[in-house]
Parts: C-alpha cells; structure tokens; sequence
C-alpha cells in the first residue's frame, strides 16, 4: 500500500501523507482528517493535500490495494474495550 501512494505521489509531484489526506478528503464531504503535528513544515504539506485532485482512476487503485489489507486482532485490549460500553 505504502509502495503504491508512493507512486500516486510521484505521478502528482507531492508526498505519500499528502496522497492519504487527498483520499480520506475525496470520501465524503463530513469526513475531515484532523493530522497532529508540531512542525510548521508538516502542517504546511498537510494543507497542500486539499488541492491535490485524485482521479477515479487513482481512487480505484487506492481501494483496491486496501481491500487487500488483513486487520488482525482487536481495536483495544479486552479490559479497554469493555469501557466502550460495546
């Protein structure tokens, strides 16, 4: 995955973050990502990923190279979970 925003971002002339902020803002417009950083460097790169413009094809590509991600295990520890009221 990490191979491919690699990619993406050459093709763009911007970084790999910049790509997975473009893609998480390209989700639905409520979906904001709130990226913490102390570096006044970072923020600034972190701002430049809303004028990157994904195409469908870049976000297909995307999609498809996280629907082959396996998650294993759980969100929490078992004690921390339970304070989640879930």
């Amino acid at each position: 995955m990490t191979d491919l925003l690699g990619e993406i971002a050459k093709r763009k002339k911007a970084t790999p973050a910049q790509i997975a902020l473009a893609w998480l803002l390209a989700q639905k417009p409520w979906i904001v990502p709130i990226p913490g950083t102390t570096k006044l460097k970072r923020l600034e790169e972190n701002i430049g990923a809303a004028e990157i413009e994904l195409t469908p094809g870049d976000l297909r590509e995307i999609e498809n190279a996280a629907s082959k991600i396996k998650v294993h295990g759980a969100r929490y520890p078992e004690k921390l979970e339970q304070m989640t009221g879930r």
